[in-house]
């Protein structure tokens, strides 16, 4: 949700330098289509920079390492929070002024929240580069959280939730339990819990918890600042110094702890959805971290499966046999454990017990005859033009850097992220269907539109 804009503009700028330290053998190189370097500050921020003399603008994207997983019990909703609260000021910005400056310079911006980490960004015209690391400095040094922002943000907060969950369709079903029953919250509440936060949670919050929050996950330590596009280097690593460098380094922040995540499963639940016109099922499978080996087989099975017009849910259930109005299926790999999810609406007259049996006797297909070349050729297609198509902007390399040195530990991984799908075989794609799509691995969500439990 965009935050609220102010009419006051900001006419100040930061000052100070402080030496770099490079990373070892990280010297600029060509991974994928574009070279990169990367670099750390003294006060540990890390750096990547990748200029094109191709570009037109620049984008400047800010990623902390901090996301809902970093939450505790009773304190859920404090990363969500903050993707609102870098937008209310700091010691030189004024509350919203964020917006309004680079907008007004020709650029755009926004923040996205997920588990894993939040993420600050802006495409800006490449004169005003200055201005977007300036921003983003300012509010890293001196966010301003006052009791009165906090407030009004939780209440911008819970009015979100309210929209995009309790008052939308499939909203409690999809977004809450089918991406968290999966996960035992006993043992891993890191992923248990919802990114939006819980109202109560969010009512109960009090500005030393917020502060102490912000001090541990929004310091340069635990951020990863990439610029891509159309500047000179030395302007950018000059400018990086002087706003960034004396910016202190801030605890080292907490472990995430995630044990035994899946041991509660197999999982069912039913969810009564007053917004709901059509049955539904949510099926989410306990599944590894997105770094290791078997990820790219399960993002493959994901493509056979659930992936476009051509994948075996859409034409069997949806085409054929005509009992769902959407059926889908991919894998969500995360920092730690992820899930793998089918998703079923059903058609006027179908109950979601009949998708389920359905979606289970593709799935024992795909074990007992595998795929095939003309499926495993489909999905390398789909992966590599989306992998070409997502590298097409500026914003979009800036991700991508991003996404490789938070999920891989290297923005080096970029240069494989294809290479790895297409070097998964049929057998690997029948071998991870095998070992995570079991029944006893699952979290099952039904969803029963109030209207049927009315007639029952």
């Amino acid at each position: 949700m965009r935050p609220r804009l102010s009419t006051v503009l900001c006419t100040l700028a930061l000052a100070g330098a402080f030496g770099v330290s490079p990373l070892p053998a990280q010297t600029a190189q060509t991974t994928g289509d574009f070279p990169f370097e990367a670099y750390h500050l003294d006060n540990g921020l890390h750096v990547i920079l990748a200029p094109d003399d191709g570009s037109t603008a620049v984008a400047v994207n800010l990623w902390y390492a901090v996301g809902s997983r970093n939450e505790r019990p009773g304190r859920s909703g404090f990363a969500h929070l903050f993707e609102h609260l870098m937008f209310q000021g700091s010691e030189n910005v004024p509350e919203g002024a964020h917006f309004q400056l680079v907008e007004r310079a020709g650029g755009s911006l926004n923040a996205s929240i997920t588990e894993d980490r939040t993420n600050y960004f802006q495409t800006v015209p490449p004169e005003r580069m200055n201005l977007a690391l300036w921003l983003e400095a300012d509010r890293m040094r001196s966010l301003r959280i006052t009791a009165e922002n906090m407030a009004r943000e939780v209440e911008v907060v819970k009015e979100e939730r309210r929209l995009r969950i309790d008052n939308s369709p499939y909203g409690t079903s999809q977004l809450q339990a089918a991406f968290y029953a999966a996960y035992d919250s006993t043992s891993c509440f890191p992923y248990a819990h919802s990114v939006i936060g819980s109202p109560e949670d969010l009512d109960a919050a009090e500005l030393p918890d917020v502060q102490e929050f912000f001090d541990r996950y929004y310091a340069p330590n635990n951020a990863t600042l990439t610029v891509v596009g159309a500047f000179d280097e030395a302007e950018a690593r000059a400018l990086i110094d002087e706003y960034f460098g004396e910016i202190p380094r801030g605890p080292d922040p907490q472990e995430a702890v995630c044990e035994e995540p899946f041991s509660h499963l197999p999982v069912e639940l039913e969810v009564t959805d007053p917004n709901a016109q059509l049955p539904a099922v949510w099926i989410s499978y306990g599944i590894v971290e997105r770094s290791h080996p078997d990820a790219a087989a399960l993002s493959v099975l994901g493509q056979v499966l659930g992936a476009g017009q051509s994948a075996r849910l859409n034409r069997r259930l949806v085409r054929d046999e005509q009992v769902a109005l959407q059926a889908s299926a991919g894998a969500s790999p995360r920092l730690g454990p992820g899930i793998f999810q089918f998703i079923g609406i059903s058609n006027q007259g179908v109950q979601a017990e009949r998708l389920l049996e359905l979606i289970d006797e593709e799935i024992d297909r795909l074990i007992e005859d595998g795929v095939t070349e003309e499926e495993l050729e489909r999905a390398r297609n789909q992966v590599r033009a989306g992998t070409i198509f997502s590298r097409q902007s500026v914003m979009g390399r800036a991700e991508a850097l991003q996404s490789a040195n938070r999920f891989y530990g290297t923005p080096d991984a970029i240069a494989t992220a294809v290479a790895q799908i297409e070097a998964v075989t049929a057998d690997d794609v029948q071998r991870v269907a095998r070992d995570y799509l079991r029944p006893d691995n699952r979290a099952v969500i039904f969803t029963r539109p109030a209207s049927q439990e009315d007639d029952r």
